[in-house]
């Protein structure tokens, strides 16, 4: 079966928009020789950072990270693509929906790729001075 006999709804995709894409590398490991999971959060969370920052216009925060699952082990070499998409708007506060697709080193096919964490970021909106404000305002 190829790509083109599948029904293009079984194929998953990642949701929400491109924001990170980047390389993963040796000095970024566990001492088991995967990614490291700390790793990929501090990527996640500098995406979701970029995410709210376009919707508030400004200087944003993390204040919670919330049902985080990790699928699968990153390999060294790997293409990791960091999507977001906002999912709510408060007052001060966005949810922040984040996945971690990646495509393993020496893989064949491009759009070969796999989904290997995901989370929802809460981030708040900060003036100059560090204080929570508006997201718009």
């Amino acid at each position: 079966m190829t790509l083109l006999d599948t029904d293009l709804d079984d194929v998953p995709a990642p949701q929400g928009q491109l924001s990170l894409k980047l390389l993963a590398s040796r000095q970024d490991t566990n001492v088991y020789g995967d990614i490291s999971g700390g790793w990929l959060v501090n990527q996640m969370d500098q995406a979701a950072e970029l995410a709210a920052g376009r919707e508030a216009g400004g200087r944003t925060a993390t204040v919670a990270i919330e049902a985080m699952d990790f699928l699968s082990p990153v390999r060294v070499g790997s293409v990791i693509s960091v999507y977001t998409q906002l999912q709510e708007v408060g007052h001060s506060s966005m949810t922040i929906d984040v996945e971690v697709w990646v495509r393993a080193p020496h893989e064949r096919h491009v759009d070969e790729r796999q989904k290997v964490t995901e989370a929802r970021f809460v981030m708040v909106a900060l003036d100059d001075n560090g204080r929570i404000r508006a997201v718009h305002g």
